[in-house]
């Protein structure tokens, strides 16, 4: 039997409803849609496919949410990082703009599913924030909001009293509100949505690393350290993990991204005296700095936050001191708070910040590149993908669909990108030219 992993420590992992891993597979195994990943995009494609009646079968290498899915801060954002709406539509047209209605969807997706299978996921739609951190962004914010309400979002601008008024400070200038977005306890998610897809009929194999998968001409074969699955069908759905248990499985495709190391933290549960006046609304908060300000309550009021720091040493001591200090800047009624939990794990960047999907063949689909909106965009895309597998034209679906391209000399590019972020922050002191 391969030897799980112990699983990555974080708030999530103390606070989320057990789930014991299921055993590996063992032995040959015919289904008609194999998903390798047990994360947000992988489980979300198996809950639509067991729904209507599919045979489907999860393999995944450690845990359910073992990965991304179970180590973000759990924000729920219904827009991506940096393309906006109309960019899609530009580069590709009809599908371009299912894709962008299908984003500013997604976060009302995943909570509507929360609700639908009873999932008890710590799920709270009170809204997400994207605050302007200079004056000048105000009118960014004021052109986004324009662009996704073409697109169907509800969302809407607020000005300095209103931002005041909604984070109790007047750090930030300005931002814009998408109600129907908010934050989750992203592991009891995960464990929850594979708690559904078993209740709906699929099968989840866990400690089930995959070494390779090809397609025969007539079927998928999928084969583990101990099995093997022929299926019609196959999903892809590992994102920043693609090449980490198994370097060599879809190296192409690993290429294509660089995973970066995301820091979350969580700090002491607030006391009722600050959390009167701090973000009373309860909202996720996730400012336009390059260098993230990005902060939200869980259920036991603690402020789950984090950020990202460049160099060695110790890190977890000096991302949390960066991060209190941040925090202390930005609330004036809030002293530095002391971190109780400091973890992180890879989220999958790109050149553009566009998300790809790639066909793999006949019946076979992957995407890749969350950068850094992987909650309520796996999810949907998970769904999607699940569509296509299951027959619908993908001229219909929300599939914008491009080749692989590798970036080159990716090993020198993934020890070199930690000093983007020098970049991104001496961009954070420059007002933008609009």
């Amino acid at each position: 039997m391969q030897n799980a992993a112990p699983f990555p420590p974080s708030i999530w992992a103390d606070t989320s409803p057990a789930r014991t891993p299921n055993t590996p597979l063992v032995g040959t195994v015919e289904t008609d849609s194999v998903i390798i990943g047990g994360g947000f995009s992988g489980l979300s494609a198996a809950l639509h496919l067991a729904k209507v009646g599919r045979d489907v079968t999860v393999l995944e290498g450690h845990a359910v949410g073992w990965g991304a899915s179970g180590r973000n801060n759990g924000q729920v954002i219904p827009t991506l990082t940096a393309a906006e709406p109309d960019m899609w539509v530009a580069r590709f047209g009809e599908t371009g703009r299912k894709f962008a209605e299908l984003i500013g969807a997604s976060a009302a997706m995943l909570f509507d599913k929360i609700r639908e299978e009873g999932i008890e996921a710590e799920a709270e739609q009170t809204g997400w924030f994207q605050p302007a951190h200079s004056p000048g962004r105000t009118k960014l914010s004021q052109n986004r909001v324009d662009a996704w309400r073409r697109f169907g979002l509800e969302v809407e601008y607020l000005d300095h009293t209103a931002t005041t008024a909604m984070l109790g400070t007047d750090h930030w200038f300005g931002g814009m509100l998408a109600p129907s977005g908010g934050h989750i306890n992203p592991l009891a998610l995960a464990r929850g949505i594979a708690g559904a897809v078993e209740r709906h009929g699929g099968k989840i194999y866990e400690q089930t690393r995959v070494d390779s998968y090809a397609h025969t001409g007539t079927e998928w074969l999928v084969k583990t350290p101990k099995g093997m699955i022929k299926a019609r069908a196959l999903i892809l759905a590992t994102n920043a993990y693609t090449g980490e248990l198994a370097p060599r499985l879809a190296r192409q495709l690993a290429h294509s991204v660089i995973p970066v190391h995301s820091w979350q933290m969580s700090t002491e549960p607030l006391s009722d005296i600050v959390r009167a006046t701090l973000l009373p609304g309860r909202q996720a908060v996730s400012d336009t700095r390059g260098d993230l300000r990005f902060f939200r309550y869980d259920a036991r009021n603690r402020l789950i936050t984090g950020g990202a720091i460049v160099g060695g040493g110790d890190v977890h001591a000096r991302i949390a001191r960066k991060v209190a200090d941040n925090l202390a800047d930005s609330f004036p009624q809030l002293a530095p708070p002391k971190m109780t939990h400091v973890w992180s794990g890879y989220l999958a960047m790109n050149w553009d910040h566009f998300p790809r999907v790639h066909q793999l063949g006949p019946n076979g689909w992957t995407w890749i590149g969350c950068n850094g909106r992987g909650v309520a965009l796996g999810n949907a895309l998970g769904r999607e993908i699940a569509r296509a597998v299951d027959g619908e034209d993908v001229r219909g679906l929300a599939l914008p669909v491009t080749e692989p391209h590798p970036f080159p000399f990716h090993a020198i590019a993934r020890r070199v990108a930690p000093l983007y972020m020098t970049w991104l922050q001496r961009n954070d002191r420059k007002e933008p030219k609009i």
